[in-house]
């Protein structure tokens, strides 16, 4: 008997494990004949994940919510950037200091904005503030004063007083926890007589 000859009979027997069905068709979990299946892959563990970010609590041409800011950026904008430097880096650099190297850039380059932009940068990552309008080097070399007014608004509307610096507003705040944990609680309410009336 040829090979032939076995495979017809291997073919026709009865005792033969009948063919399994085709698997279903793509098309058929899904409402839509040409869309693909979602493939799960893991998550890298090493991506970056994504976080919220909040909107700034005052628009880039809203300078005229603070005229005197205003007038002080557009005049000496190294003071401005000098106090916003000072919060960002908390107090590592003093005010003086980033003032002078703001100013010194801008004498010797004119190209401050550059150095301004990291700042606003960093800004954004303490305070989760989402990049808005455009980039922020973008931001800084189109509007430096309107970017500048912006960031010292914002921090203001954080909580801190600008003309203490960064060494002040640590100092206030650790002076009012002090004075919010030695302030006693409030008596309790007096009982109440009614149910003593007949």
């Amino acid at each position: 008997m040829d090979y032939q000859q076995k495979l017809a009979n291997f073919s026709s027997s009865p005792s033969a494990p009948p063919l399994p069905p085709p698997p279903p068709s793509v098309s058929a979990n899904f409402s839509h004949p040409h869309m693909a299946a979602p493939v799960d892959y893991p998550r890298n563990p090493c991506e970056p994940q994504p976080h919220s970010t909040v909107a700034w609590s005052s628009g880039l041409c809203d300078c005229c919510n603070d005229i005197s800011i205003c007038c002080l950026t557009c005049w000496c904008p190294c003071i401005t950037f000098g106090h916003i430097a000072e919060i960002v880096d908390r107090g590592s650099i003093s005010c003086g200091v980033s003032g002078a190297i703001y100013l010194s850039i801008l004498c010797l380059t004119g190209c401050s904005c550059l150095y301004s932009c990291l700042y606003r940068s960093k800004m954004r990552g303490q305070f989760s503030l989402e990049e808005s309008p455009c980039c922020d080097c973008c931001v800084h070399c189109l509007c430096e004063q309107c970017a500048l007014c912006q960031q010292y608004r914002e921090l203001q509307h954080q909580g801190f007083d600008m003309s203490f610096g960064w060494h002040g507003n640590v100092e206030r705040q650790r002076r009012i926890a002090a004075r919010a944990a030695a302030t006693p609680p409030p008596p309790p309410p007096p009982p109440s007589v009614q149910g003593m009336i007949r």
